[in-house]
């Protein structure tokens, strides 16, 4: 960044030190957390929403210094859609158009059994855990942050996320440590209906909670269309501001989203992960892979209806962020 004619090399370091300030907290926001927002309202507004959370930058650096480093987010991320008309989930179908190693999820995956009573319900295909994560190992995870979130209710901003056995989680994967949140650990993705819905994207990192996003809204699905990339789903799939071009590499990401009953199929194409068709989960998408190369551009995300028509395309969606910070 350069300085701006007639100004003084002290108030232009100062300005570009802001500035790049603010670009970072509105792409990454790993330490602010407010309560989750109706993702629906949030989905309408679109680009302008995205705007709001640049200009709520101001607002956040107040409380820097009050919040933890390990919670994150800024702005709402997802809510439950109406399930599709299938009475059965989804299978995992990985439909790579590269090496195994950019597969989405693994296509060998069977159902998985019915949980317990007593706790969080299993994703719809054992695909959906990977890396050697176990559902064990996930609850755990997902248990870890609410109590972790509830360390830091207040009388003004009560905990939201309620017991974990209201939960069903949808995807569990490695997470890799960057710049900002050094230290390499786990994700965990879970979703409650009832309720109220919320989504949770939880980051485990050395057996503790550290980092949580969080989103809530209703069941109505938003006006944007048939599918609806996941605002916050960023936080699976890229590394900080501060390391573009120098990414971790093998670097395991993921995409979640909502999709409406419409839909049949959708896929996600991904720099050199190549193409993959997601697990369609009780009104959820979920797809992962595995880039060996850094890139500039977000996930390509198409949906389609049971006769094979593409009824959504990220490319053509004016609130998808087609590039990537």
């Amino acid at each position: 960044m350069s300085d701006e004619q007639g100004q003084g090399h002290e108030t232009g370091s100062e300005r570009d030190f802001e500035e790049e300030l603010r670009g970072l907290l509105a792409a990454d926001a790993y330490t602010i957390r407010p309560s989750p927002a109706p993702y629906p309202a949030i989905r309408r507004r679109g680009v302008a929403e995205r705007r709001r959370r640049v200009t709520a930058v101001g607002a956040a650096l107040v409380t820097l210094a009050a919040v933890p480093v390990g919670a994150y987010a800024l702005g709402g991320g997802g809510s439950r859609v109406a399930a599709d008309t299938a009475t059965s989930p989804t299978p995992s179908v990985t439909a790579s158009a590269s090496a195994s190693a950019s597969a989405s999820l693994s296509a060998s995956a069977g159902t998985t059994s019915s949980p317990s009573p007593t706790e969080p319900g299993q994703p719809a295909t054992e695909g959906q855990l990977l890396d050697g994560i176990t559902f064990e190992q996930a609850v755990d995870g997902l248990e870890k942050c609410i109590a972790y979130d509830k360390e830091f209710e207040t009388k003004e901003r009560p905990s939201q996320l309620g017991s974990a056995d209201n939960y069903r989680i949808i995807l569990a994967m490695n997470s890799t440590g960057d710049s900002n949140t050094p230290g390499d650990g786990f994700f965990v993705v879970a979703v409650q209906e009832e309720p109220t819905p919320i989504r949770v994207i939880c980051n485990v990192k050395d057996g503790e909670a550290s980092g949580l996003n969080t989103s809530s809204g209703n069941d109505e699905f938003p006006e944007a269309g048939p599918v609806l990339v996941d605002i916050n789903s960023g936080k699976l799939y890229q590394q900080s501001f501060m390391d573009k071009g120098n990414w971790k590499l093998p670097f395991r990401w993921g995409v979640i989203g909502m999709y409406g009953p419409s839909v049949a199929k959708v896929t996600v194409s991904y720099g050199d992960s190549g193409t993959s068709e997601a697990v369609l989960d009780h009104g959820w998408f979920v797809t992962a892979g595995t880039l060996n190369q850094q890139v500039t551009k977000a996930p390509h995300v198409k949906g389609y209806d049971k006769g094979g028509k593409l009824v959504y395309d990220s490319a053509e969606d004016s609130t998808y962020e087609q590039t990537l910070p």
